[in-house]
């Protein structure tokens, strides 16, 4: 309180000492000036000059006049001093944000990767072509009422931001959220429950179950779409002339069509390299992810998609997340007692636009998902500011892809 007791000292010598009172705007002044430095104090060494000014003015507390004639200049030194202090703050601060995150960069290249780190092999362009048809095609569902991009709408980044989505037979829903289709294919498993290797595996599941697209089997749709004069050339385009209209050759075309849903993200050029890509509170919350323990699970190129995990390591899971019903997740395959609960660790691309979280979409806030994620998996209460922090960085993850993709090939 250095320099607060400087101030306080020049008001009570002119209080004090002087003839004349000082009016309420110079005390007024000198207060609010005295605030200001000293919420700087604890940043500045005091100096030789400073020592001098406070004693010069205890010694000539008999010297009114002096002081009086003085009061301007001091003024005048003391707030051309705190201009300084803020300006040595400030340039204080700017190298303690540079040397907190000197090191930033190489860890993050330790525990991610960009997705140009990623060895893909040139898609087929009558594949994807034909995928793309596909997946806006509502024929692929039995009464015809959705397709593959009602549940995952390429113009809401791969999602419908519903809790469940509804399915072709009417009154029907489906058991679980909808994940997102983008960098799906980087994710080694496929639905919560990981039971497709896939994307192309993946296609085929939604389009045979009854809640979702109602189709009765393989060959009830391959028949209907014999029937499409456009998918016979679409289809022999892509895999010849020989009977190409199979179960096989349609999954594996929606699949190749999905493996082109890859944006990269502002992460991904600073992953590369570039610090400028994030800005210093996105970078503080890059040291809060990875301090508290998310990387265990979400790291990687997906940051996620790669195992299957308990949800609910140190809690139960549904008495945080407020679900309506307990999900067993891949025990419901297994019957296996220790799995379950578990589920696939999702990838966080696009995470602050893929709301509502988790297997049965039940928490709708991105904050809510931290701040539970944190307590079951890790039994971390994490403050509001971590929570920003996190929330911040993890939409420097966002990545969209462009118009024309996202465009039915059905619109004229």
């Amino acid at each position: 309180m250095f320099f607060l007791n400087i101030l306080k000292c020049i008001l009570e010598v002119f209080e004090i000492h002087s003839k004349k009172q000082l009016n309420q705007d110079n005390k007024l002044s000198i207060r609010y000036l005295a605030g200001k430095l000293s919420n700087r104090v604890l940043f500045f060494d005091s100096s030789d000059k400073i020592n001098s000014l406070y004693y010069s003015l205890r010694i000539n507390k008999q010297s009114e006049h002096k002081i009086n004639r003085n009061m301007k200049k001091h003024l005048l030194f003391l707030t051309i001093l705190s201009l300084f202090i803020a300006c040595k703050n400030k340039e204080t601060d700017s190298s303690k944000d540079e040397g907190e995150y000197a090191h930033l960069l190489s860890t993050a290249q330790t525990l991610f990767q960009p997705i140009s780190s990623v060895k893909m092999e040139e898609p087929d362009p009558d594949k994807v072509l034909l995928g793309k048809h596909l997946y806006f095609d509502t024929r692929l569902s039995g009464e015809g009422n959705i397709s593959c991009n009602s549940c995952h709408n390429l113009e809401t980044y791969g999602v419908d931001n519903l809790q469940f989505s509804p399915g072709d037979a009417e009154g029907t829903v489906g058991g679980r959220n909808s994940p997102t289709t983008f960098h799906a294919a980087l994710h080694k498993m496929q639905f919560w429950d990981g039971r497709a290797a896939d994307v192309e595996e993946q296609a085929g599941g939604p389009i045979l179950n009854p809640l979702e697209h109602n189709i009765k089997d393989e060959q009830q749709l391959v028949n209907r779409l014999k029937e499409v004069e456009l998918y016979h050339e679409l289809f022999s385009n892509a895999y010849g002339s020989d009977d190409p209209i199979t179960f096989d050759n349609l999954t594996n075309a929606i699949g190749a069509f999905e493996r082109t849903l890859m944006p990269e993200s502002r992460f991904d050029k600073y992953l590369e390299g570039d610090e400028s890509a994030l800005s210093n509170s996105e970078k503080k919350g890059l040291m809060v992810f990875i301090d508290s323990g998310c990387i265990t699970c979400h790291s990687g190129v997906a940051l996620g998609g790669q195992m299957l995990q308990k949800f609910g390591l140190y809690h139960d899971y549904w008495k945080h997340t407020e679900s309506k019903e307990i999900d067993y997740g891949l025990f419901d395959i297994s019957e296996d007692e220790s799995e379950k609960y578990f589920f696939k660790v999702p990838g966080l691309r696009n995470v602050t636009h893929t709301a509502p979280y988790f297997h049965d979409g039940s928490v709708q806030d991105l904050k809510d998902a931290v701040r539970i994620m944190a307590k079951l998996q890790r039994d971390v209460e994490l403050s509001d500011e971590e929570i920003d922090d996190v929330t911040v960085f993890l939409e420097s993850l966002t990545a969209d892809i462009s118009d024309e993709i996202k465009k039915s090939p059905f619109e004229s």
